[in-house]
């Protein structure tokens, strides 16, 4: 019984340290060592196993720490199958959140498309040229002052850190 358990104990050093380069691989390895401390990890479970077996026969006066020794280690491994498993609930949500903002990042808030709806359903309903005139020159009009908006705001918020700081 303590072969095994000296080793199932060296193992789950091993996994801890593999939890630690988990934080800082990059995302295409991540995945490989997720599945690598995945598959330790089951390991460790049916080396377990076994020694939960070793230690039921053990001599009536040894059992007892052997059993002490095994749960330890059983918590320690669910310690460390939480552990994974948080990580990757957070990674999870990290890519998500990325997908997310690419998404949005990708679209176009231009007008144009709709725009022009408006001046087909507008040419429908039979308004004048000129009142289409106004409203695409009010369009263009409304832009710069979005973007002067937008500057006249960033201004102000420089500004204002220039004062507080």
């Amino acid at each position: 019984m303590e072969p095994l358990y000296q080793q199932t104990h060296k193992q789950v050093h091993e996994i801890q340290s593999h939890m630690g380069r988990l934080e800082t691989a990059d995302k295409q390895s991540v995945h490989l060592v997720e599945n690598e401390i995945q598959a330790s990890i089951d390991q460790i479970f049916s080396r377990l196993e076994r020694l939960e077996i070793l230690s039921s026969k053990e001599p009536p006066n040894k059992r007892q720490n052997a059993k002490l020794r095994v749960d330890q280690l059983k918590y320690d491994v669910q310690h460390l199958q939480t552990a994974l498993r948080n990580f990757q609930h957070r990674r999870y949500a990290r890519e998500q959140q990325e997908r997310q903002r690419e998404e949005l990042l990708s679209r176009t808030f231009t007008t144009n498309g709709t725009q022009k709806k408006i001046l087909d359903i507008a040419n429908m309903l039979g308004l004048s040229n000129t009142v289409m005139r106004l409203i695409e020159k009010r369009a263009f009009q409304d832009k710069f002052f979005m973007i002067g908006g937008m500057l006249l705001t960033c201004a102000v918020m420089y500004l204002v850190v220039q004062y507080l700081t």
